[in-house]
């Protein structure tokens, strides 16, 4: 009889062939010690035919369960492996950010998995990256290896690295407080709505003038680059420029989008251990997410060796401006003078030109494009700033974010 079961068997993890299933059990075989149709004990030999069938459509789940991707790479900072799938279990390892492990099951939202040194146990999904991510990131780093640095700064919190600006997208990497990025590019995106924030944007449409709803709130993300090389996004407010607090005192409310050496001054009677102060050029921006421009304002720091303290050698405010700023040291080439022939600290950005017309983000990745843009060229000569121009040229038009408002005679404005 045993040879003729696996004819009535229904096909492994086909759940389709219950009728096949029923055919089977009742044509006489039942469980041990009851009654087929027919009134006869079970044989035991077909109660062991029914075993081996239950033993084969249990395991389907198992047939199944044998996952696509072959590793896995750990996001969160530390978590562990358990024994089993369960509300009570048991740790099996600690696995860490970054750590590859070899797939060996899938379960639901699980992996069970093994680590390289050969300890094995049930894993979140959530808690893991794909190999598909894991070489998405590689690429990224790849492609932004030899990107110059707009600026450097201090992470202020512990925060994953995403593949691409957006709280949904894919992130591996985890940064911790007080890690040291470089920051390469700017992407500004719609702030995501909660459930109740998009039901009063839509009451305030609707009962409004056509165009009144209120403005759709924006967050930046920058990409960066860390110590190890490892590149991705993070939200803006998770980085502070790397400025010293002698020199943040000066920002007047603004944020510091890029802080510059540009050259140091030595002086004996300086407050700090190192004695050799940095000269410093920043960039300056309002503390708003969204901006059509990296920065609206440019300032140069000198050193006040009689003092003991900074002062302000160069000032430009309510420019358009992007980044990067450029730093080298060079001759002024339209100089005659001998200082002129002398190679010193000279940077230069550039400002939207007044024709360019409106700057917006794309609207998918995020990325501020401007339109025409004018460099323009300044040397630090002592402590002074000198602007790197021809003779008898003239400045062109630029664009301003704030109309400035001309004052002619007393009391009138124009």
């Amino acid at each position: 009889m045993l040879e003729n079961v696996p004819e009535l068997m229904p096909t492994p993890c086909d759940f389709s062939s219950r009728k096949t299933f029923a055919r089977f059990r009742f044509s006489g075989l039942g469980l041990p010690g009851r009654r087929g149709r027919r009134g006869g004990g079970v044989p035991v030999a077909c109660a062991l035919a029914f075993g081996l069938l239950l033993a084969a459509l249990s395991g389907c789940s198992r047939l199944g369960s044998r996952p696509a991707v072959d590793s896995v790479y750990v996001t969160a900072k530390e978590t562990y492996l358990r024994d089993r799938i369960a509300a009570v279990s048991n740790r099996t390892a600690t696995v860490e950010n970054g750590e590859k492990l070899e797939v060996l099951e899938r379960s639901r939202r699980f992996y069970r998995v093994k680590t390289e040194k050969g300890a094995q146990g049930w894993i979140d999904e959530r808690a893991v990256a794909t190999q598909e991510v894991y070489d998405a990131f590689v690429s990224l780093a790849k492609e932004h290896a030899d990107d110059p640095a707009v600026a450097s700064a201090v992470v202020q919190d512990e925060v994953n690295l995403h593949l691409k600006p957006g709280r949904e997208t894919e992130r591996f990497y985890r940064l911790e407080e007080g890690d040291k990025v470089q920051l390469l590019e700017r992407a500004t995106l719609p702030k995501p709505l909660s459930g109740e924030a998009i039901t009063m944007r839509t009451e305030q449409g609707a009962v409004g003038a056509p165009g009144s709803a209120p403005p759709v709130a924006m967050e930046d993300w920058w990409l960066v680059r860390d110590a190890h090389g490892r590149v991705g996004w993070l939200l803006s407010h998770y980085v502070e420029v790397d400025a010293p607090d002698s020199l943040t005192r000066y920002a007047e409310g603004q944020r510091i989008v890029g802080a510059y050496v540009l050259t140091t001054v030595h002086d004996d009677g300086a407050e700090q251990a190192d004695k050799e102060i940095p000269v410093y050029l920043t960039v300056l921006a309002p503390y708003t997410a969204g901006l059509p421009y990296d920065f609206d304002q440019v300032r140069v720091f000198t050193w006040n060796v009689k003092m003991h303290r900074y002062e302000t050698a160069y000032r430009e405010k309510n420019i358009e401006g992007y980044l990067p700023v450029t730093i080298k040291m060079a001759a002024d080439p339209y100089g005659k003078s001998a200082m002129a022939q002398t190679a010193l600290p000279t940077f230069s950005y550039r400002v939207l030109a007044a024709d360019a017309g409106p700057v917006a983000p794309d609207a998918t990745t995020g990325m501020v494009t401007p339109g025409r843009t004018i460099k323009k060229t300044y040397r630090l000569e002592g402590n002074l700033v000198r602007r790197v121009a021809a003779s008898g040229s003239s400045d062109e038009a630029e664009a301003h974010p704030v109309i400035e408002v001309k004052k002619v005679g007393k009391g009138k404005r124009r």
